[in-house]
């Protein structure tokens, strides 16, 4: 039914016995009779102050009392005699007595003033509630009895006594438990009442004025609190007006006459009094209703009813009434005073702003009340946003915030409006807003801004709308121009903007993460076919998944459209065929779609518009007609309608265009409002008749103006020949006399003044308009919000930062900066990202220390640079992802805190984790800032903050130096706090985690800040900040191993320039070879795809320059045996090995740094751990080099002789592997390989037995005796064997016997030993050899070699004389040798001698060693039994034989070996 629900309670117990108890919440039974017998008693006295109220004698004597003094002693002597408890008693019975005498007309005002207290005083007893007895008829009485107050005045004090009583009563009925019994009308009557005294209080005193309109404030927010709880159907006044009765249909205009039509308020209580003053500055126009309408039966029974929205209808419908006042006076409201531009229209707005804040969204379900907010109330809300006086903007603000809050659904388009022609006009001082009108608006606007979804919802259902502003963008470009100072100081409208882009910055920041949605997803629209752009729909825009990719559309024409409009306004043809090439508008133009080209689109010229549409072609004719259906006239009066049809283009000055225009106008007006006009024509003359008229009143030309008379004239039968009516006539005359038509509208968007015909044009364009989108908590259009701001945004947080001066403003600016940073990199927008960090990185300049003789305290005492600082990495480690250039400018910042002092001095050891476990310490905090961590890198510098730190405090030799101040600590706390905050560290030993392209602009920084030093150069120009930035590089790559071939170039690339250039040592190069070696011994494990790669680059170390190399050698020997220590099963190619035994052997000669060379070569070949076919010649030549030096003795080179022999044992391993595990063409090639090994093995071996010293002399034939005997396992073909004898063996023994013949003693110690072992050697390998080598052709040239030297060793003479030794070993060994021939058939005598066969080949050279072994070793018998077993073998070939037919080569006397 439209009214309140009934809060009925359960059932009332019966009061208990116990007079002090009560039961139920009732107050106890006598002590309510106590009260009320109290108050009889207070009005009683009072009344009989009075002679008037004294005892009446008749004439027979009986005393006879005034009727209200006897009801009330009868009320007296009755109340305690009611047995019943209260709530079962009729209230009237005990209200009625005193309701009487505030009705008499006969009472004064102080008997008044006492029985409206007693009344209120019972009224708050809690004794009368809904479930009261016959309460609603008791609060109707109470009611209308204090509406219709009487009382005579006596004196102006004790009036406005009784006023504010009758306040009192009325405000407790209304808050009363039995106010749901109150009906439509009689709250409509409280109302009236109490307005009516806040009216006349004008007159009274100050304390009246203040009760009345508390009053009135309450009755409001009480009244409209129980919106919410209306049933949510309407059934308030029907027809759209309010058909009431007549005192309470006139609640505009103060006439508040009773319900039982008695006198109005105080009026004729005496013939003397002075009554109130009726006057009221309201016109009868202000009526809810014509008086001379007849009431709706219906209408009068909702009036009746228990209060709900009828009355809220009434009184809403009354509260924006008062804000007519003005028109309704003929005032405007910006040249009226201040007192009344204040006093109405606030009051009202206050009242307004309460039952907005009190009904909230429930307005939404009744529809009267909706339509007023969105008619009546918005349009006056519209006119005084203007005013002058800051009290009322500011109050219109508020209420329009109140309203977007719970009902911006309902008002899409009032909102719009209210922000292009109010809020965006009045802050800019060029549309004459006073500065405070100023600083008003923009708190209004930033209080908007401060609401999450505020500036989604202005882009979303304004700017991606072809047919509304561009609320958004307008307010961004607002709040970022009004922060700019512009050649003026800081103001608090400059903060005020700033903190509205915050705010909405910080909004979107807040999106992000909560459910988000990459709008990027929505942005690609591609228009393949011509799409018409004014008929898009959305099929449901309470779904994300429709509305967004819908708006993105639309906003998507809106900025073709736009461009559109810029070539149109340049050329009108190109303009077109642009649109054409979008899709925007069809191949083949239509004249519909150029028609909403020009209706829809923004920025459009208005002159062109006007010149196109008035031309003559039957083509522009056809789009004249369809622009002018686009408008809605539908019950819009003629002028109204001319007025928004020409504000869209400029009118044509032609008569004959003026003449299409104004025909296809009254075309489309006669067809939507054909109500008085009885044809088109007769539009269209008065239309001609009406543009006359304009011109004759507002042009200062005409003199002589044209008088009402003369327009009704002048449109005689023009109406199908009939007269229109004169009081139409007579409203078009004053309405175009009042309101000029401008056939010149304003050109460009601005922001315009809301003209009647504007607002008559919103509202029939909110019925049609697409719904009012309501965004949630997600990001769905903040990447194209985030474009439009973040440049602007940025550029006014710098600006206020430079110019502010306090802390708070500082830390809004980070919060700013933070927000954007966020943003950015969500979206990952890294210009924008870069173009922040440049920002803010300029405002650290305070680190430069040639711009303060102490830049540590400066920067301590600059809250400014440190916030900066803070912000600037905190935003680099939180969102260091999507920085790229920017990076140089952080680093700027990095190196002045190194060379001011104030890092950790670990920061860029990465390494930190391996150095300290090996050492057995704990690993600092980086994060920690001490004494401890702040030394410098160089120790010649102390550059530490506390070491600086320290200089203050020391008392220095030439000049005694002062203690540091107490801001001096403070100061340099503050910096300590600042660095621990930034985590500076954090940026490298985290820059795993950052995205690649990020990593390498990084390094990029890093290798750009750190210079590129000059060829020659002892060291770079600023060699400290080349070190810190190489460490830096150093640890990026060491926690980046994963991606080290994103970096591994530009690295390698810095390091190798460094090295080539360094000609004397220094810490730099110190710094690149070392952590070339650091990068190789972390990364090896790791990355095995690059181990050649990261080996190779080892070889930088063997382009060092002399000096450089040998000041470092120990050191790069100590790292080359760690890093083959720790890696050499990761190291498996030959290259990387050639790297490593390269680095070695350099070492052999080198005092200081041998011994941990030979170190890592013994790690390698002990027990052939890690030789590799790969490795193993370079090894053995490593070996080599260090047994021919001399530095660590001849301990070590026969250490190093002892590697080479036992290596031999890997190649026989890996001979039997090969034959187990591979296939036979494999095998063939790895004996092959095998071979060539051992080749190289003895070849080594060989020039080691020529060592001029004894001890390794001697070791190596032995060395080499073990690698020939052991070599049997590695089943070496036999041409290999042979070349061993040509190229080892052979050269040995006549090497070593030149050596003894030619070299003195002193050099060569004891060469007969070496001779010695020389020859057991040959012969030891020889018969071992004989069995496989005597079957070889070339067996005898090999046989007579071994003879000849034999035969040599056995004639030498050392020191001139031969040694005994040799002439016994030698026949022995050759004996021994002839035996094992013998035994082995190998030489025989052959029965048919040839001259050149085996056998006599060798007993020449036999005979010349020992004459006697031939007789020895073979007997007569023996050649016999030899002969006899070659005639048993008759037709075979003998050895002999086969050795004799191809022995035809040349023998040399000496018995050279085979060539």
């Amino acid at each position: 039914m439209g009214h309140l629900k009934l809060q009925t309670q359960t059932g009332i117990n019966a009061i208990e016995e116990e007079p002090e108890q009560c039961n139920a919440g009732y107050p106890n039974k006598t002590t309510v009779a106590c009260m009320i017998n109290a108050e009889i008693g207070a009005v009683l006295a009072v009344m009989r102050r009075n002679v008037r109220w004294g005892v009446h004698y008749m004439s027979d004597d009986d005393q006879l009392e005034h009727s209200l003094v006897q009801s009330l002693k009868a009320l007296r002597r009755k109340i305690f005699l009611w047995r019943n408890q209260w709530h079962a008693i009729n209230p009237a019975l005990y209200l009625r007595p005193f309701l009487d005498v505030i009705q008499s007309d006969e009472t004064g005002a102080p008997i008044t003033g006492v029985a409206l207290s007693s009344v209120y005083k019972i009224l708050t007893l809690d004794v009368i509630d809904q479930n009261t007895v016959n309460v609603g008829d008791t609060m109707h009485l109470v009611v209308d009895a204090v509406t219709s107050c009487r009382f005579e005045v006596t004196d102006p004090a004790s009036e406005e006594v009784v006023l504010m009583k009758i306040l009192q009563v009325l405000l407790a009925c209304v808050k009363s438990k039995a106010s749901a019994m109150l009906s439509n009308q009689h709250i409509c009557t409280i109302v009236n009442t109490c307005f009516r005294i806040v009216h006349q209080a004008g007159t009274k005193g100050e304390l009246l004025q203040r009760i009345a309109r508390y009053t009135m404030h309450e009755l409001v927010r009480c009244i409209f609190s129980h919106l919410q709880d209306v049933n949510n159907t309407d059934h308030s006044l029907v027809n759209g007006s309010a058909a009431l009765t007549q005192e309470t249909r006139q609640l505009g205009n103060g006439n508040l006459n009773s319900a039982n039509g008695s006198q109005p308020l105080s009026a004729h209580i005496a013939s003397n009094a002075s009554s109130f003053v009726s006057a009221t500055t309201m016109d009868e126009n202000t009526h809810i209703a014509s008086d001379g309408k007849e009431a709706d039966p219906h209408e009068l029974h909702l009036m009746s009813e228990p209060y709900g929205v009828p009355c809220m209808v009434e009184i809403f419908h009354f509260l924006c009434s008062l804000l007519n006042v003005v028109e309704h006076m003929g005032m405007s409201p910006r040249s009226n005073t201040i007192a009344f531009d204040e006093d109405v229209p606030l009051f009202a707005l206050t009242l307004i702003n309460s039952a907005i804040e009190l009904g909230g969204s429930s307005f939404r379900h009744h529809p009267k009340l909706l339509s007023l907010i969105q008619d009546e109330l918005f349009r006056n809300l519209m006119q005084f946003g203007l005013s002058m006086s800051p009290l009322v903007l500011s109050m219109v603000c508020s209420i329009v915030l109140n309203l977007y809050h719970h009902l911006r659904t309902e008002l899409k388009l009032q909102l719009e409006a209210f922000f292009s022609c109010v809020i965006l006009r009045l802050a800019q001082s060029r549309y004459g807003a006073s500065y405070q009108q100023q600083e008003v608006v923009m708190e209004a606007l930033v209080d908007f801004c401060r609401q999450k979804s505020f500036m989604v919802e202005m882009f979303a259902n304004f700017d991606c709308d072809i047919t509304c502003n561009n609320v958004f963008e307008d307010i961004a470009n607002l709040l970022s121009k009004s922060a700019f100072p512009v050649n003026t100081p800081l103001s608090s409208m400059h903060i005020l903007a700033l903190d509205g882009l915050i705010a909405v910055m910080q909004g979107m920041a807040e999106r992000i993460g909560v459910g988000s949605v990459n709008s990027e997803n929505y942005q690609q629209v591609d228009l393949e076919d011509y799409t018409p752009f004014w008929i898009e729909k959305c099929e449901n825009f309470n779904d994300p998944d429709h509305w967004v990719p819908f708006v993105c559309r639309r906003k998507y024409f809106k900025r073709k459209l736009m461009t559109g409009a810029d070539h149109f306004n340049r050329d009108p043809k190109k303009g077109l065929e642009f649109l054409q090439g979008t899709n925007l508008l069809p191949d083949k133009l239509d004249p519909q779609s150029v028609a909403c080209f020009f209706r829809y689109t923004a920025g459009l010229d208005k002159n062109l518009i006007g010149d196109f549409l008035g031309n003559h072609d039957d083509f522009c004719i056809q789009v004249l007609h369809e622009f002018a259906r686009t408008f809605d006239f539908a019950d819009m009066t003629l002028d109204n309608a001319l007025r928004l049809f020409l504000e869209t283009f400029r009118l044509p000055g032609e008569s004959q265009k003026i003449q299409r225009v104004l025909e296809a106008f009254s075309e489309r007006y006669y067809e939507q409002s054909p109500h008085i006009l009885a044809n088109k024509d007769a539009a269209l003359l008065l239309s001609y008749s009406i543009i006359m008229l304009n011109t004759d009143q507002h042009n200062v030309q005409v003199k002589k103006k044209m008088t009402e008379e003369d327009f009704i004239r002048n449109n005689r039968r023009i109406n199908g020949g009939n007269d229109l009516p004169r009081e139409f006539l007579s409203d078009l005359y004053h309405s175009i006399c009042k309101n000029e038509i401008r056939t010149t509208p304003e050109q460009g968007a601005g922001f315009p003044e809301m003209t009647p015909s504007r607002w008559i044009y919103l509202m029939q364009k909110s019925k049609k308009t697409s719904p009012f989108i309501v965004s949630d908590s997600r990001a769905y259009l903040d990447h194209d919000m985030f474009a439009i701001l973040s440049g602007p945004t940025i550029a006014a947080i710098s600006v206020v930062f430079d110019n502010a001066e306090h802390e708070e403003v500082y830390q809004s600016c980070m919060d700013g900066f933070l927000a954007v940073a966020k943003i950015s990199a969500y979206y990952h927008l890294d210009n924008v990202l870069d173009d922040l960090v440049v920002s803010l990185c300029k405002f650290i300049n305070i680190l430069d220390p040639s711009l303060d003789d102490e830049p540590v305290l400066a920067f301590g005492d600059d809250i400014k640079a440190r916030m900066a600082t803070e912000t600037v990495f905190a935003i680099a480690n939180r969102y260091g992802d999507y920085i790229r250039t920017g990076w140089r400018n952080i680093l700027d910042c990095i190196l002045r805190l190194h060379k001011l002092g104030l890092l950790p001095a670990h920061m860029a050891s990465d390494a930190a984790e391996e150095l300290y476990a090996e050492t057995g310490h704990a690993k600092p905090n980086a994060n920690t800032l001490s004494s401890i961590h702040l030394q410098s890198s160089t120790p010649k510098r102390s550059s530490g903050l506390m070491s600086r730190f320290s200089q203050l405090l020391s008392l220095g030799t030439e000049e005694p130096r002062s203690e540091p101040t107490e801001e001096q600590l403070v100061a340099h706390q503050r910096t300590l706090q600042t660095i621990q905050k930034c985590h500076i560290d954090s940026i490298f030993t985290e820059s795993k985690f950052l995205q690649a392209e990020s990593l390498l602009q990084l390094t990029k920084a890093l290798i750009s800040a750190a210079g590129r030093p000059q060829k020659g150069n002892n060291i770079s120009e600023d060699e400290d900040t080349a070190v810190f930035c190489l460490d830096l590089l150093v640890a990026i790559t060491l926690n980046n191993r994963d991606r080290i071939g994103l970096l591994w170039q530009g690295v390698y690339e810095h390091i190798s320039t460094i090295v080539q250039s360094s000609v004397m040592p220094c810490v730099l190069v110190e710094k690149a070879v070392f952590g070339l070696f650091k990068i190789c011994q972390r990364l090896l494990p790791y990355k095995e795809n690059i181990a050649d790669e990261l080996l190779r680059s080892l070889q930088l170390v063997l382009k060092l320059d002399a000096r450089v190399a040998d000041a470092y050698c120990e050191q790069i020997t100590q790292e080359v045996g760690r890093l083959v220590k720790a890696n050499a099963s990761h190291i498996r190619s030959q290259l990387g090995w050639r790297t490593i035994t390269s680095l070695l052997s350099i070492t052999a000669r080198h005092p200081e740094a041998s011994e941990a060379g030979f170190d890592a070569l013994q790690f390698i070949m002990s027990d052939g751990a890690h030789l590799l076919p790969a490795n193993y010649v370079l090894c053995v030549d490593a070996a080599r080099q260090f047994a021919e030096s001399r530095v660590g003795q001849s301990e070590r080179s026969v250490q190093a002789l002892d590697l080479m022999s036992v290596s031999v044992n890997c190649l026989a391993k890996w001979t039997s592997d090969a034959r187990k595990a591979m296939e036979e063409e494999q095998v063939g090639k790895m004996l092959q390989d095998i071979g060539d090994m051992w080749l190289r093995l003895v070849q080594g071996l060989r020039k080691l037995c020529l060592e001029q010293r004894e001890e390794v002399r001697n070791h190596a034939l032995l060395s080499l005796q073990k690698c020939l005997v052991g070599a049997v396992g590695i089943c070496l073909p036999h041409d290999l064997w042979l070349q061993c004898f040509d190229l080892v063996i052979f050269p040995v023994l006549d090497d070593l016997l030149e050596i003894a013949l030619a070299q003195s003693q002193k050099d060569y110690r004891n060469m007969e030993v070496s001779l010695i072992l020389a020859l057991k050697l040959l012969s030891k390998v020889f018969l071992q050899l004989l069995p496989d080598l005597s079957q070889l052709t070339t067996f005898a040239k090999l046989w007579l070699g071994v003879l000849s030297r034999m035969e040599k060793y056995m004639k030498v003479k050392i020191r001139g004389r031969r040694t005994e030794k040799l002439q016994e070993l030698v026949p022995e060994l050759l004996k021994n040798t002839l035996l094992v021939m013998k035994s082995g058939g190998i030489l025989v005598q052959s029965s048919v001698s040839t001259g050149d066969g085996l056998w006599e080949l060798t007993w020449p050279h036999v005979n010349n060693i020992a004459p006697a072994l031939q007789s020895e070793v073979y007997t007569e018998q023996d050649s016999e039994h030899l002969q006899q077993k070659q005639v048993e073998t008759a037709g075979g070939v003998g050895p002999e034989e086969n050795v004799s037919a191809h022995s035809k080569e040349t023998v040399s006397q000496d018995g050279a070996g085979v060539g």
